[in-house]
């Protein structure tokens, strides 16, 4: 994140870092070149990118980059968001991923229109292309859902052992 976020700056553009508190102990990211803004929780920080953002791109990483991908891509299937979600392909690295999720629409796991919402290119010029070009299409069943903090709140399990 450092590197791209040095690059980004370094040519004049504009660079926001939503971090959660947690990673500022012990200067755990290191410098942020930009403005930043400090969060409570991981949950948070995806919540603001969602308001931030115009949209998502992944670059090869590890755990944390997939379970943010997916969670942005699940998010769009659900109409929480209709934003634009891609994979820099550099080098292949997402070719398995991308295969999985290919089979995952063969095997009707996953539908041909949410199939949609992943976009890939190998280049970063080709992505920004797909990516201006996308057009949300929602699920006409899911679109209908209503996500506001009153209608998403749960009631409390009482969790209690009792012997």
């Amino acid at each position: 994140m450092g590197c791209v976020s040095t690059a980004v700056a370094q040519h004049e553009r504009q660079v926001l870092g939503i971090i959660p508190s947690a990673f500022t102990v012990n200067n755990l990211v290191g410098e942020t070149c930009g403005k930043e803004i400090k969060v409570a929780t991981m949950q948070e920080r995806l919540v603001m990118m969602i308001e931030l953002s115009d949209a998502f791109i992944a670059l090869p990483g590890g755990f944390g980059t997939l379970e943010e991908l997916f969670q942005m891509i699940s998010w769009a299937q659900l109409s929480i968001h209709n934003k634009p979600i891609g994979v820099l392909n550099i080098n292949g690295f997402f070719n398995g991923l991308l295969s999985f999720v290919d089979h995952a629409v063969k095997q009707e796991f996953i539908t041909p229109r949410a199939r949609k919402i992943l976009i890939s290119a190998t280049t970063a010029d080709e992505l920004v292309d797909k990516l201006q070009a996308f057009r949300f299409e929602s699920d006409p069943a899911l679109s209908k859902l209503k996500w506001s903090p009153s209608s998403s709140q749960k009631e409390k399990l009482d969790l209690t052992l009792r012997l």
